[in-house]
């Protein structure tokens, strides 16, 4: 029996919006994502997926279920857990090194051991040659790399990402893919992924959950079959382009 990493269980968010009214965000949502997936969540605008991601990370909390990791039930901000969103946020004063140095050196790492995290993560990402340069001599696909390399260089167990590449040109967005994948596939991380896109979702995830709107709730969870490594050209075939429509369609069935 598999030992679930994250479990949501019936939970639900409501929010007050004034006048003894309220809006309900998520609607009774159980799942759970084992160590080491990579899973995509799905939906409508306003289906609560980002919520999802903001009760796992404990900014905010539900008003009925619980969520575990590890079998702990969460309570507070958890180590363990990081989050990239889809606005880029590194700090504007560092330069590449020094932003993805900057969760070791909060950890008390030593110089050495934080340059030799930065090198490894500044490769895997593609920044060589940018390793002094500041965020604003950056494109935006690069600053999400610088992103992205941050996140993982703070050792995560888990890590939570809301349309991270929302924002990318095509291009942009299929490299990032890329090179999110490879890392996954070095590292093992267990990751949550928020996207509108669902040749994305099927690119990237090894299960997809299906969120429909009103109720706002799990309306199916799919396994991806398609094996790794993956390479773009997976998206011109056949089988992928069924199981695409296959998403279209669920999505459609309720807006």
């Amino acid at each position: 029996m598999k030992i679930e990493k994250i479990k949501v269980d019936e939970v639900s968010k409501i929010y007050e919006i004034g006048k003894g009214k309220t809006i309900i965000a998520l609607d009774k949502v159980s799942f759970s994502v084992f160590p080491e997936e990579f899973v995509c969540i799905v939906g409508p605008s306003g289906c609560g997926k980002s919520t999802i991601l903001y009760l796992i990370a404990c900014l905010e909390k539900p008003s009925s279920g619980k969520i575990m990791i590890d079998s702990s039930l969460v309570g507070e901000p958890n180590p363990k857990v990081g989050m990239v969103f889809q606005p880029d946020s590194v700090f504007p004063w560092l330069t590449v090194r020094n932003n993805i140095e900057f969760g070791p050196l909060l950890k008390g790492e030593d110089v050495q051991i934080r340059h030799r995290i930065s090198e490894h993560y500044i490769n895997l990402v593609g920044l060589q040659g940018f390793e002094n340069t500041l965020p604003r001599q950056l494109s935006g696909g690069m600053k999400k790399r610088v992103d992205i390399a941050r996140a993982f260089a703070n050792n995560p167990e888990i890590l939570l990402m809301d349309e991270p590449f929302g924002a990318l040109d095509a291009m942009t967005k299929e490299r990032l893919q890329l090179e999110l994948l490879k890392i996954w596939e070095n590292e093992r991380k267990t990751i949550l992924f928020v996207t509108h896109d669902l040749e994305e979702a099927l690119f990237l995830g090894t299960r997809i959950i299906v969120m429909s709107r009103q109720p706002n709730t799990i309306q199916k969870i799919l396994e991806v079959p398609f094996s790794h490594p993956r390479s773009l050209l997976l998206k011109t075939s056949t089988e992928f382009q069924q199981y695409r429509r296959q998403l279209w369609e669920l999505l459609h069935t309720n807006i």
